[in-house]
């Protein structure tokens, strides 16, 4: 049996709506969360363990990539609990319109964004 479908393998051409995108962005930054634990995990072992291994953390967090990477952590984090609420809010029957939907993924847009900026003024 043939199928007549049309086949589009060229994923730059399709625009995904805003609620598709803060789905994937909360996937995303649980991933990166998870990552990040593997160092925050490391970190506070190392500093833990005596004053060489607390300078030696302190030392590393100082310098600006460490502070860009904790910067990308807690925006990931960010990003992760705001579209999580939005998640959560449509799970209980809310914002489960087309336009409402819409304008809950964008709402989490602007405050993710004000998060990030808030976290990167915070850190330097």
């Amino acid at each position: 049996m043939k199928k007549e479908r049309p086949v589009n393998l060229d994923l730059s051409t399709i625009k995904l709506p805003a609620a598709a995108k803060a789905s994937i962005i909360h996937r995303v930054s649980g991933v990166v969360m998870l990552i990040a634990l593997a160092f925050l995990i490391w970190a506070f072992a190392t500093s833990l363990s005596g004053a060489e291994g607390f300078a030696q953390v302190e030392s590393l967090m100082t310098g600006f990539i460490a502070k860009f990477i904790g910067w990308g952590i807690l925006t990931a984090l960010g990003f992760h609990l705001i579209i999580g609420v939005r998640h959560w809010m449509m799970d209980l029957g809310h914002w489960e319109e087309l336009d409402s939907g819409r304008m809950s993924a964008n709402v989490s847009f602007v405050l993710s964004i004000i998060w990030a900026v808030l976290v990167g003024v915070w850190l330097w």
